[in-house]
């Protein structure tokens, strides 16, 4: 959900259309109130009340308050927005506008949090790109640890996702320093990679993404996208950088967070995937 690719999007290719398979979930509204088993609400960050800077967190329906166990815990960036391309295709750009966590738990079994990019100068969330990066940062970092341990989620199994300007932000905001590098377990960037292409903003050259992309660790990374990732894989062999790197083309044509609401062999070998990469032995 990028605006540039309007005129840059990729050439047609034989998968079908999302519209031709019904989806099995639908992504929980935003509300405001309490956070509650099976609720998505709106929450503001201490350093941000009285602004209009917020982020979403959705417990899962099988979450208790006095449980002793630990939940996994999605931490999600949106697309750019607003956009839409010749499909129907669409994004607000916005966090409670974001659908790929929800599509990977099925609502249960983790806590899942969208965060802003955050617009300092309006104290407003960012729709297009990034805002004020330092800010960005800063707001996760400080986010991520307090929201699991206020509601019981596990530090040592965070994913980080993304879709399009988010599948960039896995690295380009999660990979930023070496302090915000040690919150995730894995990260699974949907449609789009940092260094790939050069956006224009600051630190898009390749030169810039790659030593980002050496905090990664050899931290697996599920990297999907529509129609091709070829792109990708070409680029990540150019820097030498070894890691536990999964490539997939999503099961649709479309550019459009809401694929992981469809059944298809795509979906189940992320849930696998996640599901592996939680239980895996880390260093």
């Amino acid at each position: 959900c990028l605006p540039m690719l309007l005129s840059a999007a990729p050439a047609p290719t034989k998968l079908p259309d999302i519209k031709s398979a019904p989806p099995d979930l639908k992504t929980p509204e935003m509300v405001d109130g309490a956070a509650a088993a099976g609720k998505r609400v709106k929450q503001v960050a201490p350093k941000y009340k009285g602004t209009k800077v917020f982020h979403t967190l959705y417990l899962p329906t099988d979450w208790k308050a006095e449980a002793k166990q630990k939940y996994p815990v999605i931490v999600e960036y949106a697309g750019n927005g607003p956009y839409r391309n010749r499909h129907g295709d669409t994004s607000a750009g916005t966090v409670e506008g974001s659908n790929l966590g929800y599509g990977i738990s099925g609502g249960k079994g983790f806590i899942w949090l969208c965060l802003p990019y955050v617009n300092s100068k309006t104290k407003t969330n960012q729709r297009q790109w990034w805002g004020d990066v330092a800010a960005t940062v800063e707001y996760c970092k400080k986010t991520v640890p307090r929201i699991c341990g206020e509601y019981g989620g596990d530090p040592s199994r965070v994913i980080l996702i993304g879709f399009s300007r988010g599948a960039i932000a896995c690295n380009y905001i999660g990979l930023h320093d070496d302090e915000i590098a040690k919150l995730w377990r894995a990260f699974v960037p949907y449609s789009h990679y940092d260094g790939v292409r050069n956006w224009r903003y600051a630190g898009a050259d390749k030169a810039s993404a790659l030593e980002r992309l050496k905090r990664l660790k050899g931290r697996p990374q599920f990297i999907c996208m529509e129609n091709s990732i070829d792109e990708t894989k070409r680029y990540l062999t150019s820097t030498g950088v070894k890691g536990d790197f999964t490539f997939v083309v999503t099961p649709f044509r479309n550019h459009n967070d809401r694929w992981a609401h469809r059944d298809s062999p795509q979906r189940k070998q992320l849930r696998k995937w996640v599901a592996k990469v939680l239980t895996d032995k880390t260093d």
